[in-house]
């Protein structure tokens, strides 16, 4: 497996994206950024959460043969465990990100999507996008909304305080010698495609691959740049793609 990846940060704020590639395994967490003024209950921001996670998750990628979604379990569970005593772990606005993963197990693909940072894959020549959009049908998205129905049966859900979020994921194996390239993506890498329409997933496979992956977050920024009209979500976001190629 070879690797090439970019991330870069919402103009003016920290990086709240984390990616981190193994040799056989690749991941990419996308914070959630806190709202103004909001009580987290957690002493930590957002880029210790995903540092810590990350971290964890790394070391059980890198030492165990389990399932990702064990592996994510347990990941969040040692985090947990790194804070509960200076942190309200029961306060449901607590520090959250998405988790993107891959990881090849001898002749399988093992894939997991937690929240909406997607996977693009290169099946047998087709572009298969897995995607967790279950964040898309809220039935609003005001602050009491969205934090009511985190990682809530019916809402939606992300890595934070509950270990059981990871049996949540899409989850899912694929034959791995089907799979020529994939690009793990946070969301907001991913609006090249699902926001401002710039192409479909066949045409980011082949701009990552031939253009390099910070090619495709130049012009997710110059989109944004361009945007006159008032939509849901931020005007820029942290941003990351990684390529893999098998």
């Amino acid at each position: 497996m070879r690797a090439a990846q970019a991330t870069i940060a919402t103009p003016g704020r920290p990086n709240e994206d984390y990616l981190v590639t193994g040799p056989d395994w690749a991941f990419v967490l996308d914070g959630a950024t806190a709202p103004s003024g909001v009580d987290s209950g957690c002493v930590h921001d957002v880029p210790w959460l995903v540092r810590r996670l990350g971290g964890e998750l790394a070391q059980r990628l890198a030492a165990s043969d389990g399932t990702v979604v064990d592996l994510l379990a347990d990941a969040i569970r040692a985090t947990c465990a790194a804070h509960a005593d200076t942190c309200d772990l029961h306060n449901p606005s607590s520090p959250s990100t998405t988790v993107t993963l891959l990881r090849v197990r001898g002749d399988v693909l093992e894939y997991l999507v937690l929240a909406d940072g997607p996977i693009v894959l290169d099946v047998a020549g087709e572009a298969r996008p897995i995607i967790d959009d279950r964040i898309d049908h809220l039935p609003g998205y005001t602050f009491e909304v969205v934090r009511d129905l985190r990682n809530q049966p019916g809402g939606f859900w992300v890595a934070s305080t509950k270990p059981e979020a990871a049996h949540e994921a899409v989850h899912g194996l694929l034959p791995a010698a089907g799979v020529r390239r994939a690009v793990l993506l946070t969301d907001g890498a991913s609006r090249y495609m699902d926001r401002f329409g710039l192409g479909d997933w066949a045409d980011l496979l082949d701009l990552v691959e031939h253009a390099g992956p910070m090619e495709l977050l130049r012009r997710v920024r110059a989109a944004e740049a361009a945007e006159t009209r008032r939509r849901r979500g931020k005007l820029h976001d942290d941003a990351t793609a990684v390529l893999l190629r098998f």
